[in-house]
């Protein structure tokens, strides 16, 4: 029998912004010449130059209407498939002037800390400036004469924005406008990544001064138990992206960051990794004998810690010797230590780890010893 793999693709997509940009195009194409096109050449915020398929064309004098749909290639992305779209109007009295709107399925910003406007559309920067910069390209004459305002809707974003984060960064009503190349890289890690930079940042504003991190839902919910104080948007999934999130934490000056965790990531974290994807680094299981040595046990079980693979076996291998509350205590005291040790985070802020076990109940906790400076 053949066994079964997972094939991931090459094939690269493009963004929401990038797919805006191009209906926003095809539409003032339409107001230019009296003819929305079946597709059009439109320049991505990388400076490449590509072909979308235009649907739904349609103008008359002073409107017109263009959709896009997204094809996000290879990537898993929840708003493959959506309908970019983009109705542009003139506005006679406002020569020059390209106005910008979020209308149906563009998520409304509400909570400051995203650099964008509270009350206006999720529309994020660099989608908004490559959106007018298309409309300006084609559109020259006529802005002599009048003002252009594009509205860029999606009709499916409100169902797809709860499959992403956005509620909990005060984007409520739709999906977020975003892409700061154009493309979308199969199975690419900088659109989470850049989500956790901004949940951290959308923390900062809450006047809380701290800012809770997990390594997923799991953490996430037993995080909250722990800190019923906090609201919701104080707590941030940052995945395998703990550098980034500390570094956000600390360019907006927060004073406190609290770590949610399980064994393995907190392994990872403790022996000096601040990336702890899997493939990044092998778990230091040498180091788990050597906090199991330090809380009395045996030397057998030592070097069977050691000389396994995974942090779970030793987590299992001390509830066995019942040392399941003192291992987790010693191992979220050296993630304190590696930590508040580095030149990069050390007394930058109060640090608080939290652990919990596998079904998401507490076993431990440590605080670094000072505060920030």
């Amino acid at each position: 029998m053949m066994e079964k793999t997972v094939q991931r693709g090459t094939r690269t997509g493009f963004t929401t912004g990038a797919c805006s940009a191009a209906a926003a195009r095809a539409a003032v194409l339409g107001l230019v010449h009296g003819a929305v096109p079946e597709a059009v050449e439109s320049v991505l915020p990388n400076g490449d130059v590509v072909r979308f398929v235009v649907n739904d064309g349609r103008c008359d004098a002073n409107s017109a209407h263009a959709m896009v749909i997204k094809d996000a290639g290879d990537d898993p992305d929840c708003t493959d498939k959506a309908h970019l779209t983009a109705d542009v109007r003139l506005l006679r009295d406002q020569a020059g002037a390209v106005l910008l709107q979020g209308g149906t399925g563009v998520g409304t910003v509400t909570m400051a800390g995203l650099g964008l406007d509270v009350g206006g559309p999720a529309i994020n920067p660099v989608p908004r400036r490559n959106i007018e910069e298309n409309v300006r390209a084609v559109a020259a004459d006529l802005l002599l004469e009048a003002g252009i305002e594009v509205t860029i809707s999606v009709p499916q974003g409100q169902e797809m924005a709860k499959k992403t984060l956005n509620a909990r960064l005060g984007i409520l009503g739709g999906i977020s406008i975003l892409g700061t190349s154009g493309i979308v890289k199969p199975y690419s890690t900088s659109a989470y990544r850049a989500s956790v930079v901004q949940g951290v940042q959308v923390a900062a504003t809450l006047g809380r001064g701290v800012v809770v991190l997990t390594t997923g839902g799991r953490t996430e919910q037993f995080a909250m138990q722990q800190r019923p104080d906090l609201p919701p948007a104080c707590f941030v999934q940052m995945g395998d992206f703990l550098r980034y999130a500390l570094d956000t934490a600390v360019a907006e000056g927060l004073r406190e960051v609290v770590i949610g965790g399980m064994v393995g990531k907190l392994t990872k974290i403790a022996q000096g990794e601040t990336i702890t994807h899997a493939n990044r680094a092998d778990v230091d299981t040498a180091l788990l004998a050597e906090l199991a040595a330090g809380i009395g046990a045996p030397p057998d079980e030592c070097a069977a810690i050691a000389a396994n693979v995974t942090a779970r076996f030793a987590a299992e291998r001390m509830e066995a010797l019942g040392l399941l509350n003192e291992f987790h205590t010693a191992l979220a005291n050296k993630v304190v230590s590696t930590l508040t040790a580095a030149d990069r985070y050390g007394r930058r802020f109060d640090l608080h780890v939290l652990v919990c076990d596998f079904d998401g109940h507490k076993i431990a906790e440590a605080r670094s010893l000072q505060g920030p400076a």
